[in-house]
């Protein structure tokens, strides 16, 4: 693991720019994990084990110096839809069962096959999860109130179409201001993320002037605690149901992490190891699931904006799951308040 690696050459202004880049990565990760959690049909706080747990230990064990895990857009429909078919505890089986996968994969030391995927498949694929959640967000964003509840991404579509009628402008003008803030505010002032601008400006607004929009907590009850350990009730036929999809969560979340990886090295003119990071992403995402997490891999976009805040080692990382569950525990039930 690289966090052994690094400690050669570490130095206490190196330990200062990491946790610096480590908290300024759990406010960027602060909404993204509540939303990701909200696109995959699991509760809010769901989002933010996952951040904690998987954060944490695929930092510790990974084999990337600046690898920021987590929940990502990719999962989202996948986990979704395993939701609806199995339940959590068919989903906490299937994310354990893809860890052990990506560990026997690594100790196998496949995570080299990385190199052999085709550009073009990559390319599509990460562009099919684009259109997937952008379709999957258009209900929200335009404040629809659907009559059935659509798993598939054409399905969706199907049910904006049809129930336009009950548009909600109010909603549209705070979703249109939040979007406007993610593209604008980052021109002018680059050291805040737009992100938590976003979301403190639009719970103003809804809170402030008592717009008719719904909140986090309008839909689910917002839990504080600490993630609890819980073991799923695994059976043969359970794990026969499953399988299919742990095997699709463990070549993703491999894809998906290596990828990260190699954008993350020609930023930093670094080098990973592909093989530790296939381990660290196994257990922790069979820790994320042992603790009321749902499937996590590396983020390309946290992981880029760990490195441009100056992170480079395993500790901004662990740094940003720490952040994140001290936010858990004293400030989660303001989550109630975001739009």
């Amino acid at each position: 693991p690289q966090l052994f690696l690094s400690k050669k050459q570490y130095t206490k202004e190196q330990f200062t720019k990491d946790v610096i880049s480590g908290i300024i990565v759990a406010i960027i990760a602060l909404p993204l994990s509540i939303a990701l959690a909200l696109a995959s049909g699991v509760t809010p706080e769901q989002g933010l084990y996952t951040a904690i747990i998987a954060g944490f230990v695929i930092s510790f064990l990974g084999g990337s110096k600046v690898q920021i895990a987590g929940p990502t857009a990719a999962f989202a429909t996948i986990v979704a839809g395993i939701v609806m078919k199995n339940g959590m505890e068919g989903l906490a089986t299937a994310t354990i069962l893809a860890g052990l996968i990506l560990v026997i994969m690594g100790f196998l030391r496949l995570g080299s096959l990385i190199r052999f995927i085709p550009y073009t498949i990559t390319t599509g694929f990460t562009t099919g999860i684009a259109v997937t959640i952008f379709i999957g967000q258009i209900k929200d964003f335009l404040g629809l109130t659907f009559r059935e509840s659509p798993v598939e991404t054409m399905e969706k579509l199907g049910q904006v179409i049809s129930c336009m009628d009950t548009l909600n402008l109010q909603a549209l003008a705070v979703g249109a201001v939040s979007l406007a803030i993610l593209i604008l505010w980052p021109r002018f002032f680059k050291k805040v993320p737009p992100s938590l601008i976003a979301v403190a400006a639009a719970a103003v607004l809804v809170k402030g002037m008592g717009l008719r929009v719904n909140t986090i907590g309008d839909l689910y009850t917002i839990s504080s605690g600490l993630p609890a350990f819980h073991l799923p009730n695994i059976s043969f036929s359970l794990v026969q149901k499953v399988m299919p999809d742990a095997i699709t969560i463990a070549v993703l979340a491999a894809i998906e992490s290596l990828l990260s990886c190699v954008v993350a090295d020609g930023m930093i003119g670094g080098k990973h190891n592909s093989n530790a990071e296939l381990v660290a992403q196994g257990v922790g995402n069979a820790a994320s699931a042992l603790f009321g997490g749902i499937p996590a891999t590396g983020a390309i976009a946290r992981t880029a904006a760990n490195i441009k805040n100056g992170g480079r080692s395993p500790v901004a990382g662990m740094v940003h799951a720490a952040v994140l569950l001290l936010i858990l525990v004293f400030l989660m039930p303001y989550a109630a308040l975001i739009p």
